[in-house]
Order: structure tokens, then C-alpha cells, then sequence
């Protein structure tokens, strides 16, 4: 039998806005959704500021019932210790982060995070009671060398090395040339290496598992390309980057259903 998984738009911030603007503006997207009648039953909504942003917009969630689900950008592998400026799980979990970002393509490049240290803040995730959302994703150099899907597949089966069938995470596929650069992927090659993620959970984690685990797209996704990714069967949301900052482009992305006459 199909499993009907619900679909996920997450807004990573990235380093925007301080706690200030993150209170105005988590006001604001909440009550655009609203007053758009967005069914958060229908899909969830989540939102990855900065850390410092975090007390913050828990205490404005928590206050006046907001519907949104908060995660933070990164992980620390250490859940405590002489580890000057890492964020520990624990921390995150006391903050009430549903989600925490794992081996984002900026901090595989920027801070040379090795297949290694994303598998072992999986694992530091999943200890801590969060959920994490491991991002695959090959840069335009290993598509030209190694073809479509070759680093994504290769990331994911390190990430998953110490996963039990048990664990919730979220896959999310970023070819790294499509962040930011206004160019997304082609749905259907989005879509066919979606397929071959979730190939990956069913090889490691079993079919069940594979059939769980929601796949997002992520790179320059936008209002008026976002229906046709959520066409593609095994893509079950995005991670949204510079458009989450957008209230009304990313309340459009989220309501992707009107684009597709749900």
C-alpha cells in the first residue's frame, strides 16, 4: 500500500536577520498563511534561523501558537565539551528545534565538512531527538566528471553509515550549481535522482523506511517552479533558500497545491 507522506517546505535563513527582524517576521509570514487559509494539516512549514534568532522565535511560536516548525542550520558531532562556538543537540532539543540542517553544500565547501563528520552529526541528531535533514548534492565540476546522481548517492550512503531503521530524517537533494544562481535543476531530473535517494534508505534501512522518508528538493526553487518539482512522485517538499526571505514568494511556495489545483 502507498504511503502518503506529507509534504515539507523549509526556509533556510542562512546568516539573515537578527532576532528582532526574526520576530517580524515569523508574525508576518504566520498571519499571510492565514489569511491565505493555508492548511498546515496539508503540509508543514518550517523555518532554520540563525542561532541566535532561535529563543526567540520558540518563545513567539510557543506564545501565540504558531503553526510553524523551527530547526536550526548546523550541529555540532559533540554534545558537550571544550568545543569553542559548536551548537549541541542537546541545546537544540531544550529550544524545541523539530529539524537541524546536516552537511548543507556551504558547509561541506566553505568549512570542509568530510562525508565523515556528516554522518557523525546525523548521528549526534538522532541521539538528541531531532530530526535531521541531510543534504546530498553534487557541485557543477562532479557533473560534468561523475554525471547526475554518482556524489549525491555516495554522500547519503556515508550519512546513513550509522542509521538505524528506527531513526526519522529527511533527505534533501541540493545540486550545489543550482543554489543561488537562479538556474534550478530540471523536475525530472530532480525527480529521477530523488528515486535513486530513496533507493539508497531502501538498501541500508529496508523499503518501509524508504517509503517513509521525505526527499525535498532544494536550488533557486521559487513560486513559479515549485509545482512542478512537487509533481515529481518522490519529491515531497523543498529547502528554500533565498526565497524563504520573501514572505509573500515563500508563502506562495508553500502553498504549491493552488499551483497544481489540489
Amino acid at each position: 500500500m502507498a504511503i502518503d507522506r506529507k509534504p515539507l517546505i523549509a526556509g533556510n535563513w542562512k546568516m539573515n536577520l537578527n532576532h528582532l527582524q526574526a520576530i517580524a517576521f515569523v508574525q508576518k509570514l504566520a498571519w499571510n498563511l492565514a489569511d491565505a487559509k493555508h492548511d498546515f494539516s496539508a503540509v508543514d512549514v518550517a523555518v532554520f534561523p540563525p542561532f541566535t534568532d532561535l529563543r526567540s522565535v520558540q518563545t513567539l511560536l510557543a506564545a501565540d501558537k504558531l503553526p510553524l516548525t523551527l530547526g536550526a542550520q548546523d550541529i555540532s558531532r559533540h554534545d558537550s565539551g571544550a568545543f569553542t562556538g559548536d551548537i549541541s543537540g542537546a541545546f537544540l532539543s531544550q529550544l524545541d528545534c523539530t529539524f537541524v540542517l546536516v552537511g548543507h553544500s556551504e558547509r561541506r565547501t566553505i568549512h570542509a565538512e568530510t562525508d565523515e563528520i556528516v554522518a557523525a552529526k546525523t548521528a549526534a541528531a538522532l541521539r538528541n531527538n531531532l530530526v535531521p535533514i541531510i543534504c546530498v548534492g553534487e557541485t557543477a565540476d562532479d557533473l560534468q566528471k561523475n554525471g547526475l546522481s554518482a556524489t549525491p548517492v555516495a554522500q547519503l550512503t556515508a550519512a546513513l553509515a550509522d542509521v538505524s531503521n528506527a531513526a526519522d530524517f529527511v533527505v534533501a537533494y541540493e545540486p550545489v550549481w543550482a543554489i543561488g544562481s537562479g538556474v534550478a535543476a530540471k523536475p525530472s531530473d530532480a525527480g529521477t535522482v530523488a528515486t535513486l535517494l530513496r533507493g539508497v534508505v531502501a538498501d541500508r534501512l529496508g523499503n518501509q523506511v524508504a517509503a517513509e522518508t521525505r526527499v525535498l528538493y532544494g536550488g533557486s526553487v521559487k513560486a513559479t517552479n515549485i509545482a512542478a518539482f512537487m509533481g515529481e512522485p518522490d519529491i515531497d517538499g523543498a529547502l528554500v533558500g533565498g526565497a524563504s526571505l520573501d514572505i509573500n514568494e515563500f508563502s506562495s511556495i508553500v502553498r504549491y497545491q493552488k499551483h497544481l489545483g489540489v
